[in-house]
């Protein structure tokens, strides 16, 4: 515990020092930085706004429980359990929103269950897909990522049936 507190100063004075050896102005550079931080906020802004709005809309609207009383019959002919359908649904589009989810299976059922465990696993194995090709294509100004979006939510849902695959085969 006592050496994760001295972590973030000893890599601060390191930084201090190795720029003052090599004669860069690092207080000029940090505050370069910042500005050019600062400007990619602001550019980011209407995207990340834009899909917190969407989120919140999803939410809002119960098309998550919508849209689980679909796949439910064909998902378990598969073996998905349905109690993690909404955390398959949220997941790329929500971070914390799927940790919500997640953590509410977790008491529900339990770490050690099988929904407990596959929850676990999708929650690890996946990403917010949205949210990650909004913040990436904003930021490099990219318009048309339809192609980036089809690649990555075919990966989540192999990531969403290993999980369960994984789980019911080796655990």
């Amino acid at each position: 515990m006592q050496l994760t507190s001295y972590f973030v100063p000893v890599i601060f004075g390191a930084v201090l020092l190795y720029g003052t050896y090599k004669k860069v102005p690092v207080f000029d550079a940090f505050l370069e930085g910042a500005k050019e931080n600062l400007k990619l906020g602001v550019d980011l802004l209407p995207t990340l706004i834009a899909l917190l709005t969407v989120v919140s809309l999803v939410k809002a609207s119960g098309l998550t429980d919508l849209l689980t009383s679909l796949c439910a019959p064909l998902l378990s002919a598969v073996g998905f359990p349905a109690e993690c359908i909404p955390l398959a649904l949220i997941r790329p589009i929500s971070g914390s929103g799927s940790l919500a989810v997640y953590e509410s299976l977790l008491d529900s059922y339990g770490p050690d269950s099988t929904v407990g465990t596959i929850a676990s696993v999708l929650q690890g194995s996946s990403e917010t897909t949205f949210y990650t090709i909004a913040l990436y294509y904003g930021t490099c100004g990219i318009r048309n990522g339809r192609h980036t979006l089809l690649c990555a939510l075919c990966g989540d849902c192999t990531a969403f049936l290993c999980s369960c695959l994984c789980i019911r085969l080796f655990g």
